[in-house]
């Protein structure tokens, strides 16, 4: 009983097999998954996918990179999609300082908009974090975030990071990477992460875990996280699933 709790299965990467992603997902022992929805161009589809499949929900957010692009209305129309049944999450959001396509200032206003938003609906959040682990802690501290708590998505930062991020309420999610031979932060920090407070994910159709590194990736493929992760913790597939599983739903109601 396996749960990503991070996919993109509405991207183009999938357009011509996304039944049998699925399929397979199943195949693998996944019964719960939670598809990301980015921006007008994605959240849609993701919240379509997720109506589609009784093993599907859905986030709604606007993602780093693109927050140049929100425009007037746009929260507003977030806010009305955060509201659909099988949204579990205003996500991905954050901050991206590696790619240049979205100005750092506009990034953090649209970043504490969303996490108001969240704080107004109920609602856990998603985080992305590449490069900007210092004003992500700051900004999820100023606006209250542990109000709601949510997910550091692929956890790229140090353990003292990490020890902030779950004192504010997160669970702490990894990735593909924690099966790299020379990822050595993120299988450091996974292991001391508590049980209680461990996701796992896919990131599909990126961050492919060995040893299909280098193709696309797909929500299956979780397994393998889940198998280097049990590896790291010392325990059973069966309860690093089992466990990781209960976290999912606790946070995110996948019932």
């Amino acid at each position: 009983m396996l749960t990503d709790t991070h996919t993109h299965l509405n991207s183009e990467k999938f357009d011509d097999d996304r039944d049998a992603v699925v399929a397979r997902a199943r195949e693998a022992g996944v019964t719960r998954i939670v598809n990301i929805g980015m921006g007008r161009e994605y959240i849609p589809s993701s919240i379509a996918l997720a109506e589609r499949y009784d093993c599907i929900w859905s986030t709604a957010g606007w993602h780093p990179q693109d927050a140049v692009t929100m425009q007037d209305g746009d929260l507003e129309w977030l806010e009305e999609q955060c509201k659909h049944p099988k949204v579990v999450a205003v996500g991905e959001i954050g901050l991206d300082y590696y790619w240049d396509t979205s100005p750092k200032d506009v990034q953090q206003r649209v970043f504490r908009e969303q996490i108001r938003l969240a704080r107004k609906l109920g609602l856990p959040i998603v985080i992305h974090d590449r490069e900007a682990h210092h004003d992500v802690v700051t900004i999820l501290r100023e606006e209250k975030a542990s109000e709601v708590g949510g997910i550091m998505h692929c956890f790229s930062g140090s353990w003292e990071t990490a020890k902030m991020c779950l004192d504010m309420n997160f669970y702490i999610s990894f990735g593909g990477p924690v099966t790299y031979k020379n990822a050595k932060q993120p299988k450091e920090v996974l292991q001391q992460v508590p049980l209680d407070r461990l996701l796992i994910e896919t990131d599909a159709p990126y961050l492919t875990p060995h040893p299909y590194r280098g193709k696309r990736n797909e929500t299956g493929y979780v397994r393998l996280v889940a198998e280097a992760a049990a590896e790291l913790k010392g325990i059973s597939l069966e309860e690093l699933a089992q466990v990781t599983t209960d976290n999912a739903i606790r946070l995110l109601g996948l019932r």
